[in-house]
């Protein structure tokens, strides 16, 4: 009751305020309301989709243009320009030792984002991001996209070059690991021991060059190579202090069918990744990983109302030869299985519930996953599941007031003293209410 409290405080000292993420720039540049594109930010709808696969480059306002040498310059009337503001009470069932509980912080997040046409065919989402617990801006998700529509066999073909920092952030839909749901989340309580690597242990650390292409509407394909590019280390990259340092390149690849039946959208697909990595270093023996994943997506109209379901499978195999030798594992071979689906209700464009299940299964090692109060496992294990139920309020489509609750059955391993400290799972229960603004 406590956390709700807080969260009607904090939206009553800043109610007043009329600040927008559709990204707003994309909204100012197309004259269309967030809704249109985004069911829940940064869920897409069919005509998000469309616009972020032709290169964010749909406008409404006439752009000005200045000829010389023969060459035309085209600039938005206006500058691309975004503003995101995440303020946040985070409380766990159970404070961690030493620690006071009930979190807030102002702000959990503040992203400045150029974001919208560049040029004919060309558009950019690049977001920048202050971190609370850091103290200071460092790039986040970014996606530069040239984009073309063509004709194969009679058939539309829609295709484009692609430039990012984080696999799977040039994807369509929010079935997969970087536009994936919770969307907001806190960042002030214990994770989990153990993630796939394309699930977020590549973001903002690499940089990707790709190419993709949607076949009459349908069928849709993605191949982009990734090499570790280390914000904030040394040029040229020694690799020390950095767990992953790819080898060569990393292929990331995506394959998705979308089909409408009746009322219904629906999409499946695959995407994967393999990654051979010198952790701590550029040379030597390598840890091998090969991310494999289905994924799907299912939205449904109910007159203003919208019902979507995603769900994702991630089977990782690694091979971590690297670490074995080095001491940091009890066996070279390791497999990560993560499943999540959630399904979302919104009623029209202000209100939304979603519930989430989610779970990791992997191989036991008691070095890698070793004992530690907290963050390690008694058990030497990785497996962790629970739940996710959080609910929205939109007073007005670029302010947001969510309260979420995230309960554990199993973490690291078990559900009783998992870190071998006498810490259960259910401690780590968790308590989220956030007020976000988007501008």
């Amino acid at each position: 009751m406590k956390h709700i409290v807080r969260l009607a405080v904090i939206a009553l000292l800043l109610r007043w305020t009329m600040p927008a993420w559709a990204v707003p720039s994309f909204a100012r540049q197309t004259g269309l309301s967030c809704n249109v594109c985004h069911y829940d930010p940064p869920e897409l709808t069919a005509f998000g989709r469309a616009f972020k696969l032709n290169g964010y480059t749909l406008v409404s306002n006439k752009p000005k243009h200045t000829i010389g040498d023969g060459k035309s310059l085209q600039l938005l009337n206006n500058l691309p320009l975004a503003v995101m503001l995440l303020v946040s009470d985070t409380g766990l069932q159970t404070k961690e030792p030493g620690t006071q509980n009930g979190t807030v912080e102002f702000p959990q997040q503040l992203s400045l984002f150029l974001a919208g046409a560049i040029a004919p065919h060309f558009g950019v989402f690049a977001q920048t991001t202050y971190d609370h617990q850091s103290d200071h801006f460092t790039m986040d998700n970014t996606d530069l996209r040239y984009a073309k529509t063509s004709k194969l066999d009679g058939k539309t073909l829609q295709w484009g070059l692609d430039l990012n920092n984080n696999p799977t952030v040039e994807d369509l839909w929010n079935s997969t690991p970087a536009w994936g749901f919770p969307y907001i989340s806190a960042d002030q309580t214990p994770g989990s021991i153990a993630a796939p690597v394309i699930d977020g242990g590549l973001a903002q650390d690499v940089a990707g060059a790709g190419a993709y292409a949607m076949y009459d509407n349908h069928l849709y394909g993605d191949v982009t190579l990734y090499r570790s590019e280390h914000a904030g280390g040394p040029a040229p990259a020694d690799g020390q202090n950095f767990s992953y340092n790819i080898s060569g390149a990393a292929p990331y690849w995506r394959l998705a069918w979308q089909q409408y039946a009746g009322k219904n959208y629906i999409e499946v697909g695959t995407y994967g990744m393999y990654m051979q990595s010198y952790p701590g270093a550029v040379t030597g023996p390598t840890d091998n990983y090969t991310d494999p994943a289905f994924d799907f997506t299912v939205q449904r109209p109910f007159g203003s109302n919208a019902l979507t379901v995603h769900g994702t499978y991630i089977h990782e195999s690694s091979t971590m030869q690297a670490t074995y030798d080095q001491g940091g594992a009890a066996m070279a071979d390791h497999t990560l299985d993560e499943g999540r689906v959630n399904a979302t209700y919104y009623w029209g464009s202000k209100y939304n519930l979603t519930g989430q299940y989610f779970t990791l299964v992997g191989s036991n090692d008691p070095v890698l996953y070793a004992p530690d109060p907290i963050d390690g496992s008694r058990t030497g294990s990785p497996n962790t599941s629970g739940y996710i139920v959080q609910g929205s309020y939109w007073p007005v489509q670029n302010i947001d007031l969510s309260l979420a609750y995230t309960g554990y059955s199993h973490f690291n391993g078990s559900g009783v003293n998992y870190d071998g400290s006498g810490r259960n799972a259910s401690d780590n229960n968790t308590v989220y209410a956030a007020v976000w603004f988007n501008y």
